[in-house]
């Protein structure tokens, strides 16, 4: 007798629904390009309620600066709206001071906030309040934290991604991205809602209001110390003068990318400059016969480019840079177990105990405490080692009190452990 085919009498699986696609609720907010409209945008959102949505989009991979060529904001009782700034000015330009007047009392809510203050700042928006929904689902311990994925995870819509890499200098922006950009901002306000709720029933209220304090009284970061030592496929380059010549070659792209304003790397990518510093050129010709030095961007400059390679392999020794970078901190861990042993150790069992400790509350190991603050710790741990001391010594690197409460206790019984044992 043949058995029966189940597959036959198996009732098929339900198909799950749809996640239906995030939608305009209005249709796409007005492009606000004059000083009347402006006008008129900051008296609505004065006279709004509630928080304000705020999300911008730079240009990033197409060029130099990091400016925000489209600034989206949302308020209840408001809606939606987008400003171009480059119709008020050269961009830093102060030409949105007087909307953050309107609203500086209430919160601001941005995603990733750390990326878009900078360029929202050159144009007078500061908040004094914030909130911040990507921090706000790192603490709650999300695995991924985007902003389509929160949207859709919490709020059960599917974001658009289309456009999420377009140059967004390129005047005039077409319809379709500004719903996209504008989609950014249009359920912000829900999603910020949801986070809060969550984190005041995990009991992470308290940790996040600290940490969107601190970034809103972060003052602005300085330029970088020798910034061409970042240039992926250094290592490979071996000498003084090996790395004089990247640092003129790196210079010289720098000052000819800010002129044009485009990314660096579209003028000549970093391979090359370490391939011409690995082994210099004599002419320009052979530089220009490099591998690297193919692109058009390259060719265009090769004169520049020579000149500062001619330049550096000139130069006397005593104006050579130096074969270690300028540190402000202690040197990278990777050589520690070698060269300080010691230190290797206290940093492993640190790390182990934030380990745990995060585990325990829940939270990204590196939210718990900075990675930089473990590394300090363990490179320089007070002469006395106590709780207090510790408190202190985390205090200097900038974590915040609920970091501190929750880890010093035990930074401090494992450097006190490592003590004994050492």
């Amino acid at each position: 007798m043949t058995a029966p085919d189940e597959s036959s009498s198996r009732q098929p699986e339900a198909e799950l629904p749809a996640v239906p696609l995030l939608e305009l609720r209005s249709g796409v907010p007005p492009l606000v390009e004059t000083a009347s409209h402006l006008a008129q945008v900051v008296d609505d959102f004065g006279a709004g309620t509630g928080p304000v949505a705020i999300d911008a989009e730079r240009a990033s991979g197409h060029r130099y600066s990091q400016r925000a060529y489209l600034v989206q904001v949302r308020r209840a009782g408001a809606g939606s709206v987008l400003i171009d700034p480059d119709d008020f000015g050269d961009v830093p330009n102060e030409s949105l001071r007087p909307l953050a007047e309107a609203v500086a009392n209430e919160e601001w809510v941005l995603h990733a906030a750390s990326q878009d203050l900078a360029c929202l700042a050159e144009l007078g928006l500061r908040p004094r309040r914030l909130f911040d929904t990507e921090l706000a689902g790192r603490l709650l311990n999300y695995p991924r934290v985007g902003l389509a994925v929160l949207v859709e995870e919490l709020l059960g819509y599917r974001m658009r991604k289309e456009h999420s890499a377009v140059d967004w200098s390129k005047r005039p922006l077409p319809e379709s991205w500004l719903l996209y950009a504008a989609l950014d901002v249009e359920v912000l306000l829900e999603l910020r809602d949801v986070l809060a709720e969550q984190l005041h029933d995990s009991g992470k209220a308290e940790w996040a209001r600290q940490e969107f304090a601190a970034w809103v009284s972060m003052p602005a970061a300085g330029p970088r110390i020798d910034p061409w030592r970042r240039t992926s496929g250094l290592h490979r380059v071996r000498g003084q003068r090996g790395l004089a010549i990247v640092k003129a070659m790196w210079e010289q792209r720098d000052q000819l990318a800010r002129q044009r304003d485009t990314m660096a790397s579209r003028i000549l990518p970093d391979a090359a400059i370490v391939e011409a510093a690995a082994t210099p050129p004599t002419s320009r010709q052979a530089l220009g016969r490099l591998a690297g030095f193919s692109s058009r961007g390259a060719q265009r400059y090769l004169n520049q480019f020579y000149a500062a390679l001619a330049t550096a392999a000139a130069l006397p020794t005593s104006q050579l840079p130096p074969l270690a970078a300028h540190l402000e901190g202690p040197p990278p861990a990777r050589n520690w177990p070698h060269k300080f042993p010691e230190a290797a150790a206290r940093l492993a069992r640190c790390r182990e105990a934030v380990h745990e400790l995060a585990v325990l509350h829940d939270v990204p190991q590196e939210n718990l405490l900075a990675p930089d603050a473990v590394r300090r710790l363990a490179w320089r741990p007070p002469d006395v080692v106590t709780t207090e001391t510790v408190t202190t010594a985390l205090a200097t690197t900038g974590a915040r009190p609920w970091q501190i409460q929750l880890t010093a206790e035990a930074l401090a019984e494992v450097l006190e452990a490592e003590a004994l044992d050492g």
